[in-house]
């Protein structure tokens, strides 16, 4: 929903009660009889038994409406689509809208280099392989993450090592790291997960010690700071999303940044079929080994334009919002907004995300009370599963590459090795709020925290529901 919509409906929802304020005003001023009036109260009153009930017992919904749509777009991104369909330069190499994105996100971010990618996870494969990671080789991360952030250490047959989850934070726990390094160590890749920064000052420093590369696996947090300098900037390289429900949008998209020119330059050769340089269409010299298409194209990089005239103006609105949210949800026993350590100065808040302690509502289980907040109009869910439990990651001790790649000891003690016990306990716990939500009048902050209220009250009620 764009922001005109939105002043259009608070509007409509403001003359709804001023008619119904008025109406009852001029009543009463006719003179009505005690016996109506009583009734009226009664009425009141019944009203607001009904509004303090839970919607799951037919309550009115905390929630008075619909949370904001995403994408928001207008005209500009019409236009911005418009100007390249017409153009006929629909490719990188012949256009200049990515070219220009790249410039101006470089800009926004204060990244020396900004190489734009088809999507996050080219961007995440474009670094790893610059860095020519491949069989043989680890990489750390965390478990609390979306799955593309592994699958492009295995599409390299290195081996990901999982290191455990501050649940306070959801972050990767940076004072963990340092046990996991190993002689066949390549790479660090924390994830700054939904919109907050992980303690980049422990991070680095463990990494200058062993001379480890990080990629910052900065997909959800556009604009997210450390000490006031923006994420995906401190680094060998920073890597960023623009899929469709990321806060800067292209549907699909996504870029490398880092401020080391040579390191620039061979991810540039890698994600453009390993031709360096910027030769003719037919005489481009080639570098490296290997390389593949990882081209953004110029449709995606005017859409990327376009939508970063109002990237600034949303992280504000969501960050007041995700504030105020904060200082309500933090007063309800057993809700624990992730808290952000010291030197994030900014949180781009992808996500809000908290956890959800049972043994303050009834022992109700989390799902029954995320089922409980859609019924009050608030959706939500509950984040990530633990990846390193996964089928689909413990299967690759059972690849007949890995057989042959790595000692077999190293494949048997491999899932033992991951064990994230913190991990497993914060997936029991989170709750999720998506960006979108946090785009509204201050409120929808209200109302969401009056659901969570509701619940709390009538815990028992619901939990045997």
């Amino acid at each position: 929903m764009c922001r005109l919509q939105l002043i259009s409906t608070q509007i409509m929802k403001t003359n709804i009660t001023r008619r119904h304020f008025l109406e009852t005003s001029s009543l009463a001023g006719a003179g009505l009889s005690l016996g109506f009036a009583n009734a009226s109260r009664g009425a009141d009153s019944s009203s607001a038994a009904a509004a303090s009930k839970p919607a799951l017992f037919g309550g009115k919904p905390a929630c008075s409406g619909s949370f904001p749509g995403w994408p928001v777009f207008d005209q500009t991104e019409e236009r911005a689509l418009l100007d390249t369909l017409h153009s006929g330069q629909w490719y990188r190499g012949s256009g200049n809208a990515v070219s220009s994105f790249q410039a101006a996100y470089a800009k926004l971010t204060g990244a020396k280099h900004c190489l734009a990618t088809s999507c996050g996870t080219s961007a995440l494969t474009t670094a790893l392989g610059a860095l020519e990671i491949g069989p043989g080789d680890e990489v750390i991360l965390p478990p609390y993450t979306f799955v593309a952030t592994y699958n492009v250490i295995v599409l390299n047959y290195a081996l990901p090592v999982f290191v455990d989850s501050d649940p306070e934070t959801f972050q990767i726990d940076a004072n963990k790291i340092e046990a996991a390094i190993t002689e066949r160590t390549k790479a660090v890749m924390p994830v700054h997960l939904g919109g907050s920064a992980v303690d980049l000052d422990k991070i680095l420093e463990i990494a200058g010690k062993h001379k480890l590369p990080v990629i910052e696996d900065a997909c959800q947090s556009h604009l997210a700071e450390w000490r006031s300098r923006k994420v995906g900037t401190w680094g060998t390289a920073g890597c960023f999303s623009f899929q469709a429900s990321k806060n800067l949008n292209s549907g699909e998209g996504g870029a490398v940044l880092t401020n080391d020119d040579e390191f620039a330059e061979i991810c540039r050769s890698f994600h453009n079929q390993g031709r360096a340089g910027h030769g003719g269409a037919q005489h481009f010299p080639y570098s490296g080994t290997r390389g593949s298409n990882l081209r953004l194209s110029e449709f995606q990089g005017n859409l990327l334009l376009a939508q970063m005239t109002r990237v600034e103006e949303q992280s504000k609105r969501r960050t007041e919002n995700a504030t105020y949210l904060t200082s309500m949800l933090r007063e309800i026993p057993g809700i624990l907004p992730a808290k952000m350590y010291e030197g994030c100065t900014r949180n781009a808040y992808h996500l809000y995300m908290f956890r959800y302690q049972k043994e303050h509502f009834a022992d109700m289980a989390r799902a029954k009370f995320m089922s409980a907040l859609g019924k009050e109009g608030v959706p939500c869910s509950g984040g990530y599963s633990p990846l390193n439990k996964d089928k689909y990651v413990l299967g690759l001790t059972g690849s007949r590459h890995y057989q042959k790649l790595y000692p077999p000891e190293a494949l048997k003690n491999w899932a033992e090795r991951n064990a994230c016990p913190r991990n497993d306990q914060l997936c029991q716990e989170a709750v999720w709020f998506t960006q979108n939500m946090l785009l509204g009048p201050r409120t929808d902050m209200e109302q969401i925290a009056e659901a969570v209220r509701r619940i709390q009250k009538h815990a028992g009620e619901v939990a045997r529901a």
